[in-house]
């Protein structure tokens, strides 16, 4: 495994594996490395001849008053992780690689990213796209792998790779748990042991939606007003949103009439925590 921490080494190995007949994955994240991460790796290695992992804390989508200071850093450990993958690179450069001192350009998927996450973090979505386009473009991968926790990040990037015409594949893979239904995020190491219960409410709001949908339910409101007294409910946790949503355009949906996406974000004491299922009528 080869770690490159500037664009231009980075730019050259992916376009050797490029030329030399490869298939090239990419597997974009801030690092504190844990299951869910490493499924997003395991899915590239079966589609792609060469890996390229990147590590980046990405500070354009905190907000002023998240957690970019305290947000984990475990770069050896991760590189362990990944060695142990057989991952080909890791790509892990500093702020100042990235963002150059008098960055003035961005790019932002307009609408999307005011749904969901971007309603109460403003330029969250533009934080995210604006690497992830720089991303794109250094390492010109064929295929990009995303966590289907993060489903508003997904359909954003896809829209943006639609729009701008970037020639590469996102995969969407499926959410990894904990054995107690509890989405696997790294923000979960901030949670401490009462909270880490409290967290859970928001897994079984989603699995009350899904039960109403098995049963028959279509209406979005019904669905979920059960969730939402759950979470209201629970001790140290504040819902900001649980809404069932088109999974493309994230517009909120009234009846259930074809593939939607149940989707929540809340605080759980300081921690935001988000997880999401798909609910299919077929």
């Amino acid at each position: 495994m080869k770690v490159r921490t500037t664009v231009e080494p980075m730019r050259a190995a992916a376009r050797v594996a490029r030329l030399g007949g490869l298939r090239v994955g990419l597997v974009p994240t801030m690092g504190a490395l844990h299951e869910g991460h490493l499924s997003l790796v395991r899915a590239a290695k079966a589609q792609c001849e060469a890996v390229v992992v990147s590590i980046f804390v990405n500070p354009l989508q905190f907000g002023p008053n998240e957690d970019l200071a305290k947000y984990p850093r475990t770069f050896e450990r991760d590189c362990e992780l990944l060695r142990a993958e057989d991952v080909d690179f890791v790509f892990a450069p500093p702020v100042e690689e990235i963002y150059p001192e008098k960055l003035s350009t961005y790019v932002t998927v307009e609408g999307l990213s005011d749904r969901l996450c971007g309603r109460s973090r403003p330029g969250h979505f533009r934080g995210v796209t604006t690497v992830v386009a720089k991303l794109f473009n250094i390492v010109q991968p064929h295929m990009a792998f995303f966590g289907q926790k993060d489903a508003a990040q997904v359909a954003i990037i896809r829209r943006m790779v639609r729009d701008l015409n970037f020639a590469v594949e996102i995969i969407a893979c499926p959410i990894v748990r904990e054995p107690d239904g509890l989405a696997m995020s790294s923000r979960n190491a901030y949670l401490k042991p009462q909270e880490r219960k409290s967290a859970l409410v928001l897994h079984r709001a989603l699995q009350a939606i899904e039960e109403g949908f098995r049963q028959g339910e279509r209406r979005a409101k019904a669905l979920t007003e059960s969730g939402k007294q759950m979470i209201v409910e629970e001790p140290g946790v504040e819902l900001d949103y649980l809404e069932i949503v088109d999974p493309d355009s994230l517009e909120a949906v009234e009846m259930v009439s074809r593939t939607a996406l149940a989707a929540v974000g809340a605080f759980v004491g300081t921690t935001r925590l988000i997880d999401n299922v798909l609910l299919d009528p077929e």
